[in-house]
């Protein structure tokens, strides 16, 4: 067991005792231990019997420690507002139900909507977020992480055609001046919260818009978050417009690059993931929307073979319905098993690394993911003592498979704890979900 040099050298400000630790690394067993964090970082990694001096100790006895969850490919702030409302759909469908009420969105509404999955996913263990911004407002959200207190990476969205064709201004005059579009929303907490560029998709973003974007990551240093081969009616339409697929379109235009989250991916042909790992593109894999909207089957096989990264990700409320991880990894371990005719593929330790460690790095923040000495202390503590998952016999198998997001009892980001005993720190979780079901009903009525 590692410690640190300063372990015993002055007080702590939290203590992590009596669970097993499950640290996110592809090598490292489940193990009896106590996490020490100093400064919002791990500080420290003892064996059970070793002393420590903490401000707080948190008892984890009958419970799971392990990374928080890493989304690296959602929308919050406009999927809240559609969770449930059209379902037994296809994509295209889908989307352009979608688009009647995003017409609608208001910044109070969004606010709400943000509170409200931000308390989804907090309590659920995800302390680190990808969002595609669809709703095209972001300071509403940045306001509702001024009060919960995750990381994220916000995605600016860019459109200007298909059911988005209605977006194409603000997104052109967002692009030609992102300082004014971003006033508010940039540099409001250090490092907790990034920017990033999230063109919405090829059948919905125009070639020139493509190179824009392009142009102003390579600018300003900025990831790029995207939706790339999302079903069959996507390859149809590039084949029909391009003649090629989306990943060989892109890269014609000198898009593609290490900087890029590419969504889905679910019809990927071998020559574009051998593009991906050329390029280094990182990839978030959403199976239970893709298996909900029939937008196909990932090869996940292929993808690793290739050595690129590949994360895992709820994708919104409206296509998932939940924020719970813990679906996604079962789902997603379950339906490469069936898809490869591989029992022994995407073991569990693979699973919880993917909605960790390696979501982490899909979405750019490699520092994210793991327990690991001197990484940020980002943390779920999940109980793994209920019946549903007696007798426990290989924890790991137990969170795969077994637990739910109603079993974590603390989510702490930077060593802060944000979801303590099972309640969200601060907030009125009642008020909270009674407002957003207030503007989400009324935003319906207006307009469908």
């Amino acid at each position: 067991m590692s410690v640190t040099s300063d372990a015993n050298e002055t007080t702590f400000d939290l203590a992590i005792t009596g669970g097993t630790v499950v640290t996110g690394g592809a090598d490292d067993q489940p193990r009896a231990a106590t996490v020490l964090v100093r400064g919002g970082r791990v500080a420290a990694l003892l064996t059970p019997t070793e002393p420590f001096a903490a401000v707080r100790t948190i008892d984890a006895t009958g419970g799971a420690v392990m990374p928080g969850f890493v989304d690296c490919h959602t929308h919050i702030a406009s999927n809240m507002l559609l969770r449930g409302l059209l379902e037994d759909v296809e994509l295209f469908e889908w989307l352009s139900t979608m688009w009647k009420l995003k017409q609608g969105f208001d910044h109070e509404t969004l606010y709400w909507a943000s509170m409200c999955g931000l308390i989804e996913m907090a309590k659920a263990g995800i302390t680190c977020f990808n969002e595609h911004f669809d709703a095209y407002a972001v300071t509403p959200q940045v306001r509702a992480l001024g009060e919960i207190g995750l990381k994220a990476t916000l995605g600016y969205g860019f459109a200007d055609g298909g059911v988005y064709a209605d977006v194409a201004g603000w997104s052109w005059a967002a692009l030609d001046d992102f300082d004014a579009a971003t006033v508010g929303a940039s540099d409001i907490d250090g490092d907790r919260i990034r920017l990033a560029l999230s063109p919405h998709a090829p059948y919905s973003c125009s070639e020139p818009m493509w190179r824009a974007v392009r142009e102003l990551a390579n600018e300003r240093g900025l990831p790029i978050h995207t939706h790339i081969a999302e079903g069959a009616n996507e390859a149809a339409f590039m084949a029909e417009h391009h003649g090629t697929t989306t990943v060989q379109w892109l890269d014609d235009i000198g898009f593609l690059g290490p900087d890029i989250t590419a969504a889905h991916c679910s019809m990927l042909t071998a020559r574009d993931i051998e593009l991906f790992a050329e390029y280094d593109v990182k990839v978030a894999h959403c199976p239970v929307c893709n298996a909900k909207l029939v937008s196909g089957t990932m090869d996940l096989r292929g993808l690793w073979d290739a050595g690129v990264t590949v994360g895992l990700a709820t994708d919104g409320p409206a296509s998932h319905n939940s924020l719970d991880t813990f679906q996604e990894m079962k789902f997603a371990a379950i339906t490469h098993k069936q898809s490869t005719g591989d029992p022994t593929f995407l073991t569990t330790r693979q699973t919880i690394g993917m909605a960790t460690r390696d979501a982490a790095v899909a979405m750019h923040r490699p520092e994210l993911g793991t327990i690991a000495l001197g990484a940020p202390a980002d943390i779920t503590i999940v109980d793994v003592s209920g019946a549903h998952v007696a007798p426990g016999y290989d924890i790991e198998a137990t969170l795969v498979y077994g637990s739910r997001a109603s079993d974590v009892t603390h989510t702490i980001v930077d060593g802060r704890v944000v979801v303590d005993a099972g309640g969200v720190v601060g907030v009125d979780e009642e008020r909270i979900v009674a407002e957003f079901t207030r503007h989400a009903l009324a935003l319906r009525d207006r307009s469908i």
